[in-house]
């Protein structure tokens, strides 16, 4: 049977500033911070190269202003990542406004899965 699924991208900013995006791979990446406690783990968890999950961090950073994650170096007890207020808030708005946006469309979503030909 058929599916529909609505999938979420939100760009942030203006076009004067330039606009920021914020979507499921970034909110995948900080939940995966979240549950493995640091950024190395998290990219691992997810396939991506440590210097790639670095990137999208950063750029969560300067798109919010301020840091989305905390970082502690190596040492004998090893370094680690946690989500910092910010970053939960980000990924519980990115879900919450996720959850919003598939109430809403599951509707519509049915309608056009109505319309695709039966084989």
């Amino acid at each position: 049977m058929a599916e529909a699924r609505l999938s979420l991208r939100v760009d942030l900013g203006t076009a004067h500033q330039g606009l920021r995006r914020l979507g499921p791979g970034k909110v995948a990446l900080l939940e995966a911070i979240a549950r493995d406690g640091s950024i190395s783990a998290a990219a691992r968890s997810l396939g991506m190269s440590y210097r790639r999950a670095w990137e999208l961090v950063e750029d969560l950073n300067t798109t919010f202003g301020a840091p989305v994650a905390a970082t502690a170096t190596g040492g004998s007890k090893g370094g680690g990542a946690r989500l910092t207020p910010l970053g939960e808030a980000v990924v519980a708005g990115f879900r919450a406004l996720e959850a919003a946006a598939a109430e809403a469309a599951a509707p519509h979503l049915a309608a056009l899965l109505e319309r695709l030909p039966r084989g």
